[in-house]
């Protein structure tokens, strides 16, 4: 495919929410082949971490390193040598907002445990320390475009650098009075690893940036949308239910007012 487009590879993909705790499960019901789990699974608890750490461990770090192990079990990657890129709208809200209320009532009752797990590349620090990791990362955040910002950047650095790279996509629940400013439900946690060599994975992503910022943006379709529905990181449905059907499809996503990132997704073979 020319006309500007880039390729990579859909090497590997990670998916988690509380009640699709899995890729193969959500490809099921993406594909009309199952259903939700009727419980909500309790959280992963990754084998990366020590016991201590994985108890202490927010939910932000827990579902990112769930889904960015998965992504790299499938594509058959050592996560120590792979580049990473984060990308959380809000970073964990539930810890700020404990901060803020201890910080207006007693400050000096702030816990250092609380304060490292709330700053925005926690969940990308836990990651490259649990698997020994040296390759850069990044961690990332575009408000409502935080999805689109971080896939972009992911395919860069894989078509820049010529090597695989690991994108992780995550947010959870809003709490406090953060909630009514920078709203989020539930758990959803998304990864994939992205590769130069096209030869590697089932499906081939095309890409380009385009300046069409009146064209529809990729929505889902209405009866998996409330899979998601009202996390901040919803955006990303889309994409990995054209994953979950293996099927040449087109994407558009808004990168902001002027720009959008424009996704070809072919099945390969």
């Amino acid at each position: 495919m020319s006309d500007g487009f880039r390729a990579v590879a859909v090497e590997g993909i990670g998916w988690w929410t509380p009640r699709l705790p899995g890729w193969d499960t959500v490809r099921a019901v993406l594909r009309g082949e199952g259903e939700p789990a009727p419980t909500p699974a309790a959280r992963p608890a990754s084998a990366l971490l020590p016991p201590n750490e994985r108890r202490r461990a927010p939910d932000t770090v827990a579902v990112s390193l769930e889904v960015a192990s998965r992504a790299c079990a499938d594509a058959k990657r050592d996560p120590a040598r792979l580049p990473c890129v984060f990308a959380s709208t809000h970073g964990d809200l539930a810890i700020t907002d404990a901060m803020c209320e201890t910080l207006a009532g007693d400050p000096r009752l702030l816990s250092p445990t609380r304060f490292h797990n709330s700053v925005h590349n926690a969940a990308a620090g836990y990651w490259s320390i649990a698997t020994g990791c040296l390759a850069p990362y990044t961690a990332l955040s575009a408000w409502e475009h935080t999805f689109a910002a971080g896939l972009l950047e992911s395919l860069v650095q894989a078509a820049c650098a010529a090597t695989p790279v690991l994108y992780v996509a995550y947010d959870v629940q809003a709490r406090g009075p953060l909630a009514s400013m920078a709203p989020s439900d539930s758990v959803v946690g998304a990864a994939l690893v992205l590769g130069p060599d096209t030869s590697r994975g089932a499906m081939t992503l095309h890409w380009k940036i385009a300046a069409h910022p009146r064209a529809p943006a990729a929505q889902s379709a209405p009866r998996h949308g409330a899979l998601v529905a009202g996390n901040a990181m919803a955006a990303c449905l889309p994409l990995f239910e054209a994953l979950a059907g293996e099927a040449s499809s087109t994407l558009r996503y808004a990168l902001g007012p002027h720009a959008l990132l424009e996704l070809q997704l072919e099945a390969d073979g």
